[in-house]
């Protein structure tokens, strides 16, 4: 299925991303239950790192859906777009 090089490349791009959108929700989580300290250098790295490379496409979904019970659902919305545009280009082009 990914034969040609560069849907390969599309494919992996897009995998990682969500990893990471599923890596800053999960210590957004840790965070706001104190499960890990902030003030950890790492952490602080880390999270600093996650949110700067999420927050630009997460923040023009975060004013279109609202927040439901104080629980932020843009990265599953922007998981699923993510999703949705992978799967279309496959089909499109396959």
């Amino acid at each position: 299925m990914y034969g040609n090089p560069f849907f390969w490349l599309i494919h992996t791009l897009i995998t990682i991303y969500i990893w990471l959108l599923v890596a800053q929700a999960a210590l957004s989580w840790l965070l706001a239950f104190g499960v890990v300290n902030r003030f950890n250098r790492a952490v602080a790295v880390i999270g600093d790192f996650l949110y700067r490379v999420t927050e630009p496409a997460l923040r023009p979904i975060r004013r279109v859906v609202p927040t439901f019970g104080g629980i932020d659902v843009s990265p599953v919305v922007l998981i699923l777009a993510l999703m949705f545009v992978e799967r279309f280009l496959f089909y499109y082009f396959f």
